[in-house]
């Protein structure tokens, strides 16, 4: 081919690029993604475990997409507020959300009245960590273990701090005393730290939250430990028994970190997202970090994810219609 025809047909191909460049703007987006800031929507108050993830990832991030990612904390409505404000926002691949994808999962059915869909208006990118919900009491209530707990709890009126009414939390403190028979006041907060913060202090007996945001108050001797919501011990915590060698067999709940975009946001944006957010989130470094507090890094695909989510969605389903717990 002479010089001058291969000038002629570079050309041609920029002009068809364009073309098709102008014909799908969407397209062009997708090709310079990210050209902006990245905006990470927690929907829950600072220090809790969505957000201790946010804020571990947010830097690495940055630097490998080359633009800040700022943190946007949205609480309130259990995590729904902030939830919604990603469901709405543009499906371009600059708003995303971190949050416990499992209490996301619950809210279609405790909530009767949702803003949005979760499971049409919102897309996985990946799941991020998993942390075992911790079963803690205030150092100075006489219970050591789930039997002395569940006995005491017949005998003296116990308050049970719920991170967020129809939260992951709060149906695994009601599905620990559907199956042993316990009695306990559940008491509301708008988020795990506050919860966690009146039970060291003695307002309430009993707290359930995530081992990432809850491990660190349990070493300190501020709270003490009745039992973890996993299948089996932990080697990070060896010495603290689960909830199923408790008299709850197969019994495991916890919270599940992960980010979600809007649907309709471009499968090459969510791939570049899904690829740089598994390589943060399994640095030596940050997956060193969580370890140690109790968490375990768990990555997926977009498509993993969506069908993780289906399955939390149906597997509390069924503890809310037997509990019978709904809200508005």
């Amino acid at each position: 081919m002479h010089q001058a025809t291969q000038w002629r047909f570079a050309g041609l191909l920029l002009t068809m690029l364009a073309g098709l460049c102008l014909l799908d703007p969407l397209a062009a987006q997708t090709a310079a993604w990210p050209a902006k800031p990245l905006r990470i929507v927690v929907p829950y108050p600072p220090g809790g475990s969505s957000d201790i993830i946010a804020r571990l990832i947010s830097q690495p991030l940055s630097e490998a997409l080359k633009q800040p990612v700022l943190i946007d904390n949205r609480a309130g409505a259990n995590g729904n507020i902030g939830a919604d404000i990603v469901a709405k926002a543009s499906p371009d691949g600059y708003t995303v959300l971190l949050c416990d994808v499992g209490a996301l999962a619950i809210s279609p059915s405790v909530y009767t009245k949702l803003p949005f869909d979760p499971s049409k208006d919102l897309q996985g990118v990946t799941m991020l960590a998993y942390s075992p919900h911790m079963l803690v009491v205030n150092a100075a209530v006489p219970a050591n273990n789930l039997q002395e707990l569940v006995a005491l709890s017949k005998k003296t009126e116990l308050n049970f701090a719920v991170t967020a009414m129809g939260s992951a939390p709060h149906l695994a403190g009601v599905a620990v005393a559907l199956a042993t028979g316990a009695r306990w006041n559940y008491i509301p907060y708008k988020g795990g730290i506050q919860a966690v913060a009146d039970t060291m202090a003695g307002q309430t007996q009993i707290v359930m939250n995530g081992m990432l945001a809850t491990l660190p108050h349990v070493q300190s001797g501020k709270l003490k430990v009745i039992g973890i919501s996993k299948g089996t011990r932990m080697p990070l915590a060896a010495q603290m028994p689960t909830l199923a060698e408790q008299g709850m067999p197969g019994f495991e709940s916890g919270t599940w970190q992960g980010v979600v975009a809007p649907a309709g946001t471009p499968a090459a944006v969510l791939q570049r997202l899904n690829l740089e957010l598994i390589k943060v989130i399994r640095s030596p470094e940050i997956r060193s970090r969580l370890t140690a507090q109790g968490a375990e890094v768990v990555t997926m695909t977009p498509a993993e994810q969506n069908q993780m989510f289906a399955r939390e969605r149906s597997r509390w389903a069924q503890v809310v219609k037997q509990a019978d717990v709904h809200l508005d």
